[in-house]
């Protein structure tokens, strides 16, 4: 095995030439003895990791037969993988730049040449076998030598190092990447500059993303800004940092930002400058600092998208069973209720985790009448409801947790299964949200994301209904619920067709929310406390229904449904096609964001009449009717279910 690798707390030099040792040495495997420098990790969590690497514990090192070092010739430097050294009939192949040294450790072939960095050596060889380089890897390679040789002020740089540098930029290097990332000394006019904006940060809370913006007035301008821009994020760790300069009658704006909800190239291009999403800058004339920090502030609050939290994902309310339940009792309930996993609960505190492979091998066993308690999983991972995704993704994807309780101390509030991130995710694909006619693409594409259907609601809603919808999304807001429309009206929504028959779902109690919005309208309120639903009647005759979401099950097949509350996802799964199984939020937080679990919206677009699972027709036989008159009315085909 041939494996490539550098010194530990690797720099650019040492990872551009590890990139670069790789085009000469297709078929070896990379690794890095240690980690890697700061502005090093900052690239790769920005720009993403440069190449395929393996993690040392996953390398059997008594099988590698050829080392190639690159930027590293010392033992002392290569951390663990020192111990490959002693491997029998080892080759070693050194690519260097460093001066001799007694204690360096000899090649089998060695290309040791005294320029500024190691990355001009590969350069040079890339060239003479004129290997292609991307322009992000030419980019990579710069910043090798660029920070290497302090942007060839270094007394160690060689006109090698120069041509080097010329060839890359040939090649695309990103030179704005270049100066991002790599740091150098500051001048004394760029410490008191920095110490001027670290007096005049302030911190904004712009939809939940703190956003710090520092603004001055200077008698000039002060070079390189970007470079002390990067430095005040980096000395107060800012993830959003908006600076404003003004100087020489125009004021100078350079931003830089680590969270994907914030595009700072799309706040400086609206200022006439420009960027990626990352780091962005613009020079802004004819306007006073005062000016441009209002205007700043109002594209913030319009650009930027709100953080999303472990509760705007969980699902919740979340089936869970006492912990003096037996093995029997719970099966069942995941049987029912088509579940993997269980919450234990005593007394309304999480207590543990049941998993059905534990469930299944129990019965097998003939444990069946053991309390579950017995078996639980008593140590497993949580967030609180405020937990920034961020959290829920490192948690779920590092600890490979595939259902996450999310708890208010100890008590159960919801749930977050991988699914549900991964929806998260990639939300923009899967929860597109339709394909509105000519007429509507441009009202739809000034949306400010393509996850919600705000602008159908707008464009084939009545003024009336659209009143209603709003009345009573703002009465679950003050009773802190979340509401939906569902069902037909969404499908039809989607479509094109008319249909003004509303109906509502909310996650918890729907008699009391229906009461509340009759009393707010002037309506009256019929309601069904056996199965949680109501019907509101407004004063101009307009009727909505509202229902409690829930779930169901059937005792055996063609019964009545048994109904017990559930969350939207629950209430939705035991629709009777997937083309029904859609919901739109109408509280504020969510306005109009459509939730897609089944794939529904994608069937609407391919016309396919789709069941939810294999059993549907079994459970309730009138579904075949019902599928037959929607192919009718539609045109649409059953799918082969």
């Amino acid at each position: 095995m041939e494996l490539i690798t550098t010194h530990i707390n690797a720099d650019f030099d040492a990872v551009a030439s590890m990139l670069a040792a790789s085009k000469l040495y297709p078929q070896a495997r990379l690794a890095f003895p240690g980690s890697l420098e700061r502005n090093v990790r900052e690239y790769v969590a920005q720009m993403g990791g440069p190449f395929p690497h393996e993690r040392l514990k996953k390398l059997n090192l008594a099988a590698v037969t050829r080392l190639i070092l690159v930027d590293a010739k010392r033992a002392g430097r290569l951390g663990p993988l020192k111990a490959v050294l002693a491997n029998p009939g080892l080759e070693i192949h050194i690519y260097d730049h460093h001066p001799a040294h007694p204690k360096d450790i000899t090649g089998t072939l060695e290309v040791l040449k005294e320029v500024g960095a190691t990355t001009t050596i590969f350069v040079e060889l890339l060239r003479e076998r004129q290997v292609p380089l991307t322009p992000g890897e030419a980019t990579l390679l710069a910043l090798g030598i660029y920070e290497e040789t302090g942007f060839f002020t270094f007394t160690s740089t060689t006109p090698a190092d120069l041509a080097a540098g010329a060839a890359l930029v040939d090649q695309g290097a990103n030179l704005n990447t270049v100066a991002d990332f790599i740091r150098r000394e500051m001048t004394a006019e760029q410490v008191a500059l920095l110490n001027e904006l670290i007096q005049a940060a302030e911190t904004h809370v712009v939809n939940g993303v703190p956003v710090v913006i520092a603004g001055i007035s200077r008698d000039r301008y002060v070079g390189d800004l970007a470079f002390v821009v990067h430095k005040l994020r980096d000395v107060e760790s800012i993830n959003v940092l908006f600076v404003l300069v003004q100087a020489d009658s125009r004021v100078h704006l350079v931003a830089r930002s680590r969270l994907e909800g914030v595009d700072v190239g799309a706040i400086a291009g609206a200022f006439g400058g420009g960027g990626h999403g990352t780091a962005a800058s613009a020079s802004i004339r004819d306007r006073s600092l005062h000016e441009v920090k209002a205007d700043l502030l109002r594209l913030l609050k319009a650009k930027v998208r709100p953080v999303r939290l472990a509760r705007d994902i969980m699902m919740a309310p979340v089936k869970a069973i006492p912990d003096r339940s037996t093995v029997a009792e719970a099966a069942e309930i995941m049987n029912r209720f088509s579940l993997n996993t269980l919450p234990v609960v005593r007394q309304g505190e999480l207590t543990g985790l049941i998993t059905r492979e534990i469930l299944d091998r129990a019965l097998y066993h003939g444990l069946g009448e053991a309390p579950v308690s017995e078996y639980m999983t008593a140590e497993f991972a949580t967030v609180d409801p405020d937990a920034p995704l961020e959290k829920v993704q490192a948690l779920m994807v590092e600890q490979t947790v595939g259902f996450l309780p999310v708890v208010q101390g100890r008590r159960l509030q919801g749930a977050i299964l991988r699914s549900d991130l991964l929806r998260h995710l990639h939300e923009e694909v899967l929860q597109r949200p339709t394909f509105p006619p000519e007429e509507e693409q441009e009202e739809a594409s000034a949306q400010p994301t393509a996850r919600t259907v705000a602008a159908l609601l707008r464009g084939r809603l009545p003024p009336r209904l659209q009143e209603i919808l709003r009345a009573a999304g703002g009465v679950a807001d003050r009773a802190g619920a979340r509401l939906y429309a569902v069902g037909g009206f969404v499908r039809d929504l989607l479509l094109g067709v008319e249909n003004f028959d509303v109906d509502l779902v909310v996650e918890g109690d729907g008699i009391a929310f229906a009461e509340a919005f009759g009393a707010s309208t002037g309506g009256t309120v019929r309601s069904h406390r056996k199965f949680g639903t109501a019907v509101v009647s407004l004063p101009d005759g307009f009727k909505v229904d509202v229902a409690s979401a829930r779930t169901e099950y059937y005792e055996h097949p063609a019964a009545l449904p048994t109904v017990e509350h559930g969350s939207i996802r629950l209430d939705l799964y035991r629709r009777d096609f997937t083309i029904n199984a859609l919901a739109v939020g109408l509280h504020a937080a969510a306005y109009g964001r459509l939730l897609d679990f089944f794939g529904g919206s994608r069937d609407l677009r391919e016309g396919v009449i789709r069941v939810l699972h294999s059993l549907s027709f079994v459970e309730d036989p009138t579904r075949i009717l019902r599928a037959a008159r929607f192919a009718v009315r539609y045109g649409f085909t059953i799918a082969k279910q």
